[in-house]
């Protein structure tokens, strides 16, 4: 018992951190870019909104990692228990829920939703792409109605499932696999991902393999940098990877919620996530808001330049 207690806090410690460090890095994106469409407006430099163009969609983007990364910590083991974020046992299944609606839902497809529309943004004409200020809002709205079944899937599965599968008001075992989203462990209640979830979002993300393999073939066939082609391949990587991330939760349901497998089963997953996010975060959101940077900074240099001359 202690050896699994002691495993569970070091993977919250651990899990945390990681989300602090994507916390970082996104407050640092959402400020610069903020900071460059300011800069834009006030200096009334239009010709640069190119560089800045998708500017709300990372916005919206951070702002969905956030709550992702919110979700990750509140379902942790670490964080839930007696003298802890939550010890009412209600709560603490009520949390597991809201887990699964919330982050497998929304957040998490919503998160690889926005970095594959900012992969595709680099493939549409000006005027019709990014420089357009109705792309922005359609990419965001597109989100949202993609992931709205997504959603409410998971609400079915959470709320609606475990009644259909209860004979008389007990739920079996074997359907416990197909809905569950928390159970049993040592007096307190650990978050599961119910297989159903699972499936849907493997489904999804075969989907979303397809599409940016499509797209980054594309930009494959039209960019010579060797830079930027290895960048494309990184984000067709990232995006591979999140295949084996449903894997790893659906074979989570193996072993007993709570203990080390079960726990390091999760815990690889998140890591495998992790690593998806943050190549498509760092490629397609703090590389771009550089390279913004960087032009501020060279069209600074030049009106210097005119001033002293």
């Amino acid at each position: 018992m202690l050896l699994i207690t002691l495993f569970t806090n070091i993977i919250g410690v651990v899990t945390i951190a990681l989300v602090s460090i994507v916390s970082i890095l996104g407050i640092i994106c959402l400020s610069r870019s903020v900071h460059f469409q300011l800069w834009i407006k006030r200096r009334g430099y239009q010709r640069l909104s190119y560089f800045n163009g998708p500017w709300l969609t990372r916005i919206t983007l951070i702002v969905v990692a956030f709550w992702w990364g919110i979700g990750e910590v509140l379902r942790l083991t670490f964080v839930n228990g007696e003298g802890r974020f939550t010890s009412d046992r209600t709560w603490q299944a009520n949390v597991c829920k809201f887990y699964i609606i919330s982050n497998l839902g929304f957040a998490e497809p919503g998160l690889f939703l926005m970095l594959a529309f900012l992969l595709s943004a680099a493939l549409q004409k000006q005027e019709l792409g990014t420089l357009n200020h109705k792309w922005n809002r359609k990419t965001i709205r597109a989100m949202f109605i993609i992931c709205f079944p997504s959603l409410l899937w998971e609400a079915c599965v959470v709320f609606i499932g475990p009644r259909v599968a209860s004979d008389d008001g007990q739920t079996s075992n074997l359907a416990k696999y197909w809905y569950s989203a928390s159970a049993d462990h040592q007096g307190n209640v650990a978050c599961t991902y119910p297989l159903l979830s699972s499936i849907f979002l493997g489904a999804f993300y075969i989907i979303l393999i397809i599409y940016v393999m499509f797209v980054g073939g594309q930009m494959l066939s039209l960019v010579i940098n060797k830079g930027l082609r290895r960048r494309i391949y990184m984000l067709i990587f990232a995006t591979a990877i999140l295949l084996p991330r449903a894997a790893l939760l659906g074979l989570s349901i193996v072993p007993w919620p709570g203990e080390i497998a079960h726990e390091s089963l999760v815990f690889v997953s998140f890591l495998v996530l992790m690593l998806a996010a943050m190549v498509g975060i760092v490629i397609l959101v703090y590389f771009p808001v550089a390279d913004t940077l960087g032009a501020q900074e060279h069209v600074e240099m030049q009106t210097r330049q005119a001033i002293m001359l």
